[in-house]
């Protein structure tokens, strides 16, 4: 490792600086948060600025307000233009990343000129360009976009241009989408908070002194903020689902191979023990539905080849689901506010009557050590060679990589073929209970402050395994009266006893609450399907969720 003398001499910092000042330049004056209107930097909570501030007109917030399935049907009819629409949210993206230092690339020319010829074709032809008419979607850094940088959080990439487009981006165009924004990683997208020496730490909106989660937490951060109507994140051990539970918005992990990755950067370049897959993440279930039905309607094998020529399926649910409950994965118990989610839903579900057994964690434990042995099998090389061109020093969260030994190619293959038969003992276990999907945390709290997020055992096992899952928002937030430290809690380990300790009432108070739901491999459908009957059980006597079930 270099000596502080070495890393204050080395070109990280100037590169980091001048990218984000360079960022930040590219907003446009009129898009700038006047200074008497910024909020006190000492304000936790800015999601409620753009209503409260005066800074944005009646119709800036009322289409911002839209969800994805509200806006395409206006898009697609020229009730609502794309230019107008797709200015909104550029100037609602610009104020969250004044807030929340949530964007890495801004394209805001290429967005309006894009709506202004999305507009022209409709006014032409009478018919909208294709399922995503006109539609502003936001990018996490990792997918290309021709012009612009793909850092993934490294100052080695600043200034590495993309020739071109990742195929999402030329299937989502083609679509009829429009590009405006991508969205800031942790370095490497390898921390499960996102920070970086290039743009810095990304905050969360509902609280500034917590996060947004990683490695999609700049977009979780603007979709919370209403910056964005739908992002398209990654996961590879958590990235989706642990950003959209710190902030309360739903998104899919699908399985490998539903979505193109052709063309998008890696942190980790041909690490593929552990396959990173990506998706949407969004205000409602609904638009995850729709996001995904219509990218696979595009018949994304045709442009990648990992691609599986599996069409979106109509799902038809047996009216009495067979729900694992996992009340804890052995290492880590749950913080009360998660608790007591888990306990509302298993009612809810309950009284809807569905069947509900319990899910022993035995095997939680061994998926977490097969992802992490595989993550680090080259020995840290490919986060090391793009630190050292820069100076750049490794995060305290990332010294798993810097300290690990090389793996000989005897040795990788020895550790694949104890993950296949890992794969093999979950399959029939899970086939063996007859169950359509478990019930568990998306992580051990609902979130933490800066620095504080570990443990992404809840979430990195299901990647191991390559299985569907859904994190959703419970519609049940934080209460410092009610999810209070339990007498009878015993830990589970020292970790446990130390995120027990650092739990804080009072001050998470407001906050939302998530859980996830996990289906089978390729059952991405399934998932989405059963989220529904969850959110429709969950609904029962919460009005908040009405709107989430309101099509079924």
């Amino acid at each position: 490792m270099s000596s502080s003398n070495d890393r204050d001499e080395a070109p990280w910092k100037e590169i980091g600086a001048r990218k984000r000042q360079a960022l930040l330049d590219t907003i446009p004056k009129e898009w700038r948060i006047p200074a008497q209107l910024l909020p006190p930097a000492d304000q936790d909570n800015v999601i409620d600025w753009p209503e409260t501030s005066g800074w944005f007109t009646d119709e800036e917030l009322a289409i911002t307000d839209l969800t994805t399935s509200e806006l395409l049907p206006r898009l697609a009819s020229g009730d609502l233009k794309s230019e107008v629409v797709t200015k909104a949210f550029c100037k609602r993206a610009a104020a969250a990343h004044q807030l929340t230092n949530c964007l890495s690339e801004i394209c805001f020319d290429r967005a309006i000129t894009t709506a202004k010829a999305r507009d022209e074709h409709l006014a032409r032809t009478g018919e909208p360009v294709g399922p995503f008419h006109g539609l502003p979607i936001s990018l996490k850094d990792s997918f290309y976009l021709r012009g612009l940088d793909a850092t993934v959080g490294f100052t080695s990439y600043v200034g590495d241009a993309a020739k071109s487009d990742s195929a999402l981006a030329e299937l989502l165009e083609a679509a009829g989408a429009v590009f405006y924004v991508k969205t800031n990683v942790s370095t490497a997208m390898m921390m499960a908070e996102s920070l970086n020496n290039v743009i810095g730490r990304t905050v969360n909106p509902r609280n500034r002194r917590t996060t947004s989660g990683g490695s999609s937490g700049g977009e979780s951060a603007l979709v919370a903020f209403k910056g964005s109507p739908l992002g398209v994140g990654s996961d590879i051990g958590g990235s989706l689902r642990i950003p959209a539970a710190c902030t309360g918005l739903f998104t899919i992990r699908p399985s490998a191979g539903r979505f193109p990755v052709r063309n998008t950067r890696s942190g980790m370049p041909g690490q593929e023990a552990v396959p990173s897959v990506n998706g949407p993440m969004a205000r409602s279930i609904r638009d995850l539905q729709l996001y995904c039905q219509n990218v696979i309607g595009q018949e994304p094998w045709l442009r990648d080849p990992r691609c599986l020529p599996m069409p979106w399926r109509s799902i038809s649910l047996a009216p009495r689901l067979k729900i694992a409950v996992m009340w804890h994965d052995g290492i880590i118990y749950p913080t009360p506010p998660i608790m007591r989610a888990l306990r509302h839903t298993v009612a809810k579900l309950r009284n809807a009557g569905h069947q509900i057994v319990e899910w022993d964690p035995v095997d939680q434990e061994h998926g977490y050590s097969l992802l992490g042995r595989m993550f680090i099998s080259d020995g840290g090389k490919a986060i090391r060679q793009e630190l050292e061109r820069t100076g750049e020093p490794w995060w305290p969260a990332m010294m798993d990589f810097c300290d690990a030994q090389e793996l000989g190619v005897h040795e990788m293959w020895q550790l694949q073929s104890e993950r296949t038969d890992y794969q093999n003992r979950y399959l029939d276990r899970w086939t063996a209970a007859g169950i359509d999907a478990i019930l568990c945390p998306t992580m051990p709290f609902n979130n933490v402050k800066h620095g504080g997020l570990r443990h992404v055992v809840y979430t990195c096992v299901f990647n191991v395994l390559d299985y569907s899952c859904l994190s959703f928002a419970t519609g049940l937030y934080v209460d410092k009266n009610i999810d209070r430290p339990e007498p009878s809690y015993q830990p589970l380990s020292e970790g446990c006893e130390a995120i027990h300790r650092e739990y804080d009432a009072e001050f998470m108070h407001g906050l939302p609450i998530s859980l996830q739901l996990v289906a089978a491999r390729f059952e991405d459908e399934k998932v989405l399907a059963m989220g529904e009957r969850v959110l429709a059980a969950l609904a029962s006597d919460n009005p908040d969720l009405s709107g989430q079930t309101a099509h079924l």
